[in-house]
């Protein structure tokens, strides 16, 4: 009983330093992302030649309300 207890345990400590290894990368994987899409702007473009839906609020004022 002992030796399929301790092939449990050692076959449970693989695992979990697997699973740590796992949750590590993937941790650091989602920051670097996250930088590098933060640096980006997310993707929001500005400046002189920005593209888009752009809004106009003069198309949307109330007039002839009288």
């Amino acid at each position: 009983m002992d030796k399929v207890r301790a092939a449990a345990q050692e076959q449970a400590e693989i695992a979990y330093v697997g699973f740590l290894l796992f949750a590590k990368r993937t941790t650091y994987f989602a920051i670097a992302f996250l930088l590098v899409v933060a640096s980006c702007n997310f993707g929001v473009e500005d400046g002189p030649n920005k593209t888009g839906s752009q809004y106009n609020g003069e198309q949307y004022s109330p007039m002839n309300m009288d």
